[in-house]
């Protein structure tokens, strides 16, 4: 039974110092979300994707970079409505 609190623990713990594996109290839209930054963050981060993503698109990679930083700021659209009775 010690083992199982052992477990939750570093399992709370890691939530609580990584956004993106999320939480008990996360919601479909919030996971999603946060998973689509994670990749265009780590396209950005790695000139070698950046680079490929800049050929197969014939772009050059300034403009890939400028669209995945554009698409960052809402990657899957506005948040759903809140049902007031959940709360």
């Amino acid at each position: 039974m010690a083992e199982r609190f052992h477990v939750l623990s570093q399992l709370e713990h890691l939530q609580s110092k990584y956004v993106g594996t999320g939480h008990s109290d996360m919601n479909r839209w919030d996971w999603v979300t946060n998973h689509h930054r994670d990749s265009y963050a780590s396209y950005i981060g790695h000139p070698d994707v950046l680079s490929l993503m800049a050929v197969c698109e014939n772009e050059s990679r300034t403009r890939i970079k400028f669209n995945f930083l554009q698409r960052m700021i809402s990657p899957c659209g506005p948040p759903p409505e809140k049902n007031p009775l959940d709360d």
